[in-house]
């Protein structure tokens, strides 16, 4: 089984309010897309990275590569407008030997081996998979005039993160059928073609760093691992 990786890395971050791109800020002794770079060429079966990144930042992820010797990038291609395109992008460029495609967004620095190889292999079996944790929180459904109109019952809701993984056909048919529609997440698009997806539990602590307040969140991760 062959597995190509796409790291997401191109988003200019403006919820971030930071100088340095996002992608290159450090949570510890690591920037964010060296968590996910360290994790990810550490999995046998993923035999290339594709890193997709911007004009801006490209230089600096080139550096982020070669000082943590990630020899498995193989490529590295620019981002489009939207994550999508960005996606769509790193996808033309996956070996065509692939068996499997996973994408991951660098800005969630905090997955683990054991998630990965679990995603993969219910990829594997099932054609598409990603990583969840149940809804904790109570969600209401709210108006434009800033009124409740129901509370959604949370039992059987998820919220979604990356890694996601599909078979390499299904999720390039998934863009060519619908990648022109909006989608928050990759799984959409395979949605949309009446696919099954299936869902793997991933962890509390795989949050998406997006704002400041993340930035806290994700430095208060990390020196709890270590203590």
């Amino acid at each position: 089984m062959r597995v190509s990786a796409i790291l997401l890395a191109a988003g200019k971050g403006e919820r971030f309010k930071s100088k340095i791109s996002k992608p290159l800020v450090k949570i510890g002794s690591l920037s964010l897309i060296a968590y996910s770079l360290r994790i990810l060429s550490g999995v046998s079966s993923i035999s290339e990275i594709i890193v997709v990144s911007n004009h801006e930042n490209k230089e600096a992820v080139v550096l982020e590569i070669r000082k943590h010797r990630i020899v498995k990038v193989k490529k590295i291609v620019l981002g489009g407008k939207l994550r999508q395109d960005s996606v769509y992008n790193g996808l033309k460029a996956v070996d065509a030997a692939a068996d499997l495609v996973l994408i991951h967004d660098s800005a969630r620095p905090f997955i683990d081996k054991k998630m990965v190889l679990s995603v993969i292999k219910e990829a594997d079996a099932f054609g598409a998979a990603i990583v969840g944790v149940p809804v904790k929180a109570t969600i209401k459904k709210v108006t434009s005039r800033m009124v409740v109109a129901k509370t959604i019952d949370r039992s059987d809701l998820w919220e979604i993160q990356t890694p996601q993984v599909f078979r390499k056909k299904l999720i390039e048919r998934a863009f060519e059928k619908c990648g022109r529609g909006i989608a928050t997440d990759d799984a959409m698009l395979v949605e949309k073609l009446s696919e099954p997806v299936s869902v793997v539990l991933g962890s509390y602590n795989n949050i998406k760093v997006t704002t400041p307040e993340d930035l806290v969140i994700a430095q208060a991760i990390v020196k709890l691992s270590k203590a």
